[in-house]
């Protein structure tokens, strides 16, 4: 099957090219003449962990799990203290993610001190 710029100048979509697009409901065939990479063209709106504060184990900008857990963008903070990174204790907050229990009971302690 030709692709459609190839076959025609000019053709009517059948849809609004402007509207919000629900991308659950997209499907991909690859019927062999389309490339496997998929790129972004446009979006809209705000990204919460990457245009909002955010914890560092949660930075787009910096993924945890494929960069150095030392570098962080200008919204990161400390997981730990709850402060802008890099905090006072960064050389070893910087590995702090939510989903580590030692991780989180050290947050606990921090952010909410016990009253003796």
């Amino acid at each position: 099957m030709k692709r459609v710029e190839e076959t025609d100048d000019c053709f009517i979509l059948d849809f609004n090219p402007f509207n919000p697009v629900d991308v659950a409901k997209l499907s991909a065939v690859n019927d062999g003449d389309v490339d496997e990479e998929l790129s972004v063209v446009a979006e809209r709106g705000q990204v919460a962990c990457r245009d909002y504060p955010h914890s560092r184990h949660l930075c787009l900008q910096f993924p945890f799990d494929t960069t150095p857990h030392d570098k962080h963008c200008d919204l990161c903070y400390c997981y730990i203290c709850d402060s802008a990174a890099p905090c006072e204790c960064w050389t070893t907050h910087f590995h702090a993610a939510e989903h580590v229990a030692d991780w989180r009971s050290q947050r606990l302690v921090k952010i909410r001190p016990r009253t003796l």
